[in-house]
């Protein structure tokens, strides 16, 4: 197939385009690799834009709303947060925990955040039958006087208000059907970044304007202003789209799990402690030392007053043997299991040690400390932190808003050079880049790309399905047009 030159300004003349000499004789020249993959790319680009920018769009102000929200639930729960007045010694452990189980009897103990600052709160985590799903009830009791300040419902460590926008910019509260939209944005967004990238770069090298990369074009209008507006903040914000979507790919339902498969077949998940006590060691059940977390499958499940036994010793052991708050208490669930006591500051410089505390002796049975991970565990612990905009505080929620703001004029001007690229002269839908992008490559380079692309659909299936879907769709659209439309001359994008 012959190169066409583009009419708009990526479609400058093009170096594969047979060169013209002054006799008059055209001598044709070989195209580079990026000339016969420069209209795969578009294409790709152009699916991505189409099928994922909806998604997108709505993950970036989904995402944006989530970045002002770690201000405002201090602010509307200080009651349940802070205590009135700091007393002189806070009442034990065990008692603040009486009186939360007290208030809410209908709950079962899960975990327990003893306060970080003398004017804080102890949070006692409950289970409870009538609470949503991964939720929880959280019971705030002043740790002098034995108050309990209220209740809330919470996720994880989110107070109410995180927790929603945090749904929200998950599943938009649509439950694991949901989470759909958000894996289908994550799942393109670095094939839009990437290909946009390449093609903002080739635009430029050809138009001779490769320093003015991340700088607009103002003098111009129309279609090229919007382009040079377009390429410039996506050159601006793709490290960052890159970062959040390979993170946002580990929480995938789909391709999560192929993530978490290569990172336990690499050894690259997060240790943890064993919660299994003498007596019945990792070798005798089975269970694997600082890989499990849980411990082995230990079947005696005990009572409410069984399973908060030793919290004081428990508390006094973490303490002594160096452990800092932020720091969350895990009661055994079933006979034969210690307390598992975790560091949890995941602001930088991040702290996440480890200990199993047997509650009869007050003896620490296994440790584990941050700086034994594994380099790419501490790096995705990072990267995740960095993602929900705590790893760096402040800073970190503007960096991840403005990405976001980046991210919604980029997809925006998107769509609207692509309405700018309508017929003139009559009334028409945009013409899109032209198909058999993949017949310009040579059989080699076709065959590899397609192995390639079906390896990723493989391990991000939301990507292949819906990729698969698309070209299934064209390819039909594309037999069903009539024949004088598909005899026009083609455009470029």
């Amino acid at each position: 197939m012959s190169q066409t030159v583009d009419p708009l300004p990526l479609g400058d003349p093009d170096p594969a385009t047979p060169t013209t000499q002054p006799t008059g004789a055209r001598i044709p020249t070989t195209p580079t690799t990026w000339v016969r993959l420069r209209p795969l790319v578009m294409r790709l680009h152009f699916y991505g834009g189409m099928l994922a920018g909806p998604f997108l769009l709505i993950a970036a102000v989904t995402g944006l709303l989530y970045t002002f929200t770690p201000q405002l639930d201090p602010i509307v729960f200080r009651d349940e947060l802070k205590v009135d007045q700091v007393g002189d010694a806070p009442l034990p452990m065990s008692e603040q925990i009486a009186r939360a189980m007290a208030a809410h009897p209908e709950g079962e103990v899960t975990s327990i955040r003893p306060p970080s600052a003398p004017d804080e709160t102890t949070q006692v985590v409950m289970a409870a039958p009538d609470v949503p799903t991964d939720y929880s009830r959280t019971v705030f009791v002043d740790p002098y006087k034995g108050e309990v300040r209220g209740a809330l419902t919470t996720y994880g460590q989110w107070l109410p208000i995180r927790a929603w926008f945090d749904e929200f910019h998950r599943n938009l509260h649509l439950g694991e059907f949901g989470r759909n939209y958000s894996e289908l944005a994550a799942s393109w967004m670095w094939v839009v970044a990437l290909g946009g990238l390449a093609l903002w770069i080739g635009y430029r090298s050809r138009t001779k304007k490769l320093r003015r990369l991340a700088v607009p074009d103002r003098e111009k209008s129309g279609r090229t202003r919007t382009l040079s507006w377009h390429g410039s903040v996506g050159l601006l914000v793709v490290a960052g789209l890159l970062g959040l979507s390979i993170t946002g790919l580990t929480w995938s339902r789909y391709a999560g799990e192929s993530i978490s498969d290569l990172r336990t077949s690499l050894s690259w998940t997060t240790p943890s402690v064993t919660t299994v006590l003498s007596g019945e060691t990792p070798s005798d059940t089975g269970a694997s030392h600082h890989d499990s977390g849980a411990g082995p499958a230990a079947t005696d499940a005990l009572t409410p007053e069984q399973a908060l036994r030793g919290v004081d010793r428990v508390l006094t052991t973490a303490d002594t043997a160096g452990l800092q708050r932020p720091m969350w208490l895990y009661p055994p669930t079933a006979a034969g299991e210690g307390w598992r006591v975790e560091e949890n500051k995941r602001r930088a410089p991040t702290r996440s040690d480890a200990i199993t505390v047997d509650p009869g002796s007050g003896q620490i049975t296994d440790r584990v400390d941050f700086a034994s991970w594994p380099l790419i565990a501490k790096m995705t612990n990072w990267t995740i932190d960095m993602h929900m905009g705590i790893l760096f505080g402040i800073v970190n929620q503007i960096v991840l808003a403005l990405l976001m703001v980046g991210l919604i004029t980029v997809i925006i001007r998107g769509y609207i050079m692509w309405w700018q690229r309508r017929p003139t002269r009559h009334r028409g839908l945009p013409r899109a880049p032209r198909r058999g992008a993949l017949s310009e490559l040579k059989p080699i380079e076709a065959l590899v790309l397609i192995v390639v692309i079906a390896a990723i659909g493989w391990y991000v299936p939301l990507f292949g399905l819906s990729l698969g879907a698309f070209v299934v769709i064209d390819a039909a659209v594309g037999l069903l047009r009539p024949r004088q439309s598909r005899s026009a001359p083609t455009q470029a994008a």
